[in-house]
């Protein structure tokens, strides 16, 4: 027969009346109490309020009363689970608090928002009881349980460590955190290696040199720069990707990128034309060269510094043209199609190769030959003879706009265009310097850069516009034809409104829905496993 309310009433002021030390010759009144999450929806709600305040009184039905807590946190009344999940963390208290963070980890494949919100709360309030315990239940979710729930537990974990405060989170616990997310990343997902990653770079205890440096081995190992690229599988070529954007923000001059900086010399850029992507809109070379190019002020010492300029130069070749022939055989004007020049292309490998030129400064005067030193100078002349017609007609385009007018997307893709043009400029400059400089620098210009409207609208100086002394030695050819000049405008697609809105998260991604980019997870168990 179902218990009703006044017996769970009656049985509650027993327990409520009697003294501390006697509360254990009250077995029964506490297990009528118990047999509530059999009754109605009002017994239920009663019985999920009373299980827990006597709780740590009957060790002998420890098991028993959380098991009918738990019956209610799977009730079909949302109420009476939200109110069963609030109490949870009464039941946390010695061993139990472990077992009590499994259930309630479980309990994060809900769907119901508030419900999802409550369980949050409840694991919030165990960690600040045992923060340890609290992660072991946790972590025995993700890497044992169903995939919804290792996935959000992972994300609970990437939003609320960071938030919890340091007497909470101590150097104990970051190191059990640090362990436990080691053996994670044996085998996960792409978008479960970010959040993890995201979860690690927030420890206190990683923030310093070695710490960073810690973290690049972790990235190297996911990364596997031990084996050759393959260009055509999809999943390779991102892997490689996603771990160098969260190797990135660790590289400094004490945490070097030159095994990364490397490993693109030596497998991507070979293969630059042939790799491929999962992300159909993203422009993959771009996206590579742009990852190059930020890494390369972070080599450090390198063994392959030669080879890595010259795989360099050789993708410079490749992207800078030779002007077009402009006469044939007998005189006549033969004028063939004019190249288009890849600008955001041409910017990452100028910047790369202006970088690591640092560290061997005469590689273009030892290393490479006069004749083809010859054609490299002939092509950079060319190439800056068409930044200044482009950069020209910019300055013109965006002259006295202001404000909101810089905001429409034409505007903002003329302003990355212009930072773009006047970055190769002043790269080839220091190029064309005899011996070579490579002491100028410039902000890569996807990059934030403060007060960049002022820099794109100020007045064209006269260097700008082509009428320079410095500028009219290096460009002796004559300029194109005045009826050629559009050939400068932006190639088609290049300039597109996402240029320069990278970011760490938003660069590129995998697959929809749970890809196994990193190397796909067998199938979890299924069902309650509380």
């Amino acid at each position: 027969m179902a218990v009703t309310i006044e017996e769970l009433y009656r049985n509650y002021g027993i327990l409520a009346d009697a003294k501390p030390e006697d509360l254990g010759q009250h077995k029964y009144a506490y297990q009528v109490i118990l047999d509530g999450v059999k009754g109605g929806a009002k017994e239920k709600r009663l019985a999920a309020q009373f299980i827990p305040k006597f709780f740590s009184s009957f060790p002998e039905l420890a098991d028993a009363a959380i098991n009918a807590q738990l019956d209610l946190c799977e009730d079909e009344d949302v109420s009476i689970r939200r109110q069963a999940i609030k109490e949870l963390p009464r039941f946390a208290a010695g061993e139990n608090i472990v077992r009590v963070a499994d259930i309630l980890t479980q309990l994060l494949q809900t769907d119901d928002s508030a419900e999802f919100s409550q369980v949050n709360t409840a694991l919030v309030s165990i960690f600040k009881m045992d923060a340890k315990a609290t992660l072991r239940g946790l972590f025995s979710q993700i890497l044992q349980g169903e995939d919804i729930v290792r996935e959000r537990a992972i994300k609970f974990l990437s939003i609320k460590l960071k938030t919890l405060p340091e007497d909470t989170m101590t150097k104990e616990v970051e190191d059990y955190v640090f362990t436990e997310t080691k053996k994670v990343l044996e085998d996960v997902t792409g978008e479960e290696f970010v959040l993890l990653m995201r979860i690690l770079m927030a420890l206190k205890g990683l923030q310093t040199v070695n710490g960073r440096q810690q973290l690049v081995e972790l990235v190297v190992e996911q990364a596997f720069l031990e084996q050759a690229l393959n260009p055509a599988d999809p999943d390779t070529v991102d892997r490689l990707l996603q771990c160098t954007r969260q190797a990135l923000p660790l590289f400094s001059k004490n945490v070097h990128s030159s095994r990364f900086v490397t490993y693109f010399c030596d497998h991507v850029l070979p293969n630059l034309s042939t790799l491929t992507s999962p992300v159909a809109e993203l422009d993959i070379q771009q996206e590579v060269l742009k990852l190059l190019a930020e890494m390369s002020p972070f080599c450090g010492d390198m063994e392959k510094v030669e080879a890595n300029l010259l795989m360099l130069f050789e993708k410079l070749l490749e992207f800078m043209p030779l002007p077009p022939e402009a006469e044939g055989e007998n005189g006549e004007n033969t004028m063939s199609e004019e190249p288009k020049l890849q600008f955001s292309y041409v910017e990452c490998l100028l910047f790369s190769f202006h970088q690591l030129g640092k560290k061997l400064p005469d590689f273009l005067i030892d290393k490479i030959n006069a004749e083809r030193l010859k054609d490299f100078k002939i092509r950079l002349q060319y190439f800056a003879r068409g930044l200044q017609v482009y950069i020209r007609q910019l300055r013109v385009a965006l002259q006295g706009k202001t404000g909101d007018a810089l905001k429409t997307d034409e505007n903002k893709i003329k302003v990355v265009a212009l930072k773009i043009t006047n970055n190769i400029n002043v790269l080839i400059k220091d190029l064309f310097h005899n011996p070579p400089s490579y002491k100028s620098t410039v902000t890569l210009s996807w990059r934030p850069v403060q007060k960049a409207e002022a820099v794109a609208l100020k007045r064209p100086s006269g260097e700008e516009m082509g009428t320079g002394s410095t500028m009219k030695k290096l460009l002796s050819p004559p300029l194109p034809r005045r009826n050629a000049r559009q050939i400068y405008n932006p190639p088609s697609g290049k300039y597109s409104a996402t240029i320069g809105n990278f970011t760490n998260e938003q660069r590129g991604g995998f697959r929809g829905g749970r890809g196994r980019g990193f190397g796909g997870r067998g199938g979890r168990s299924r069902g309650r496993i509380y």
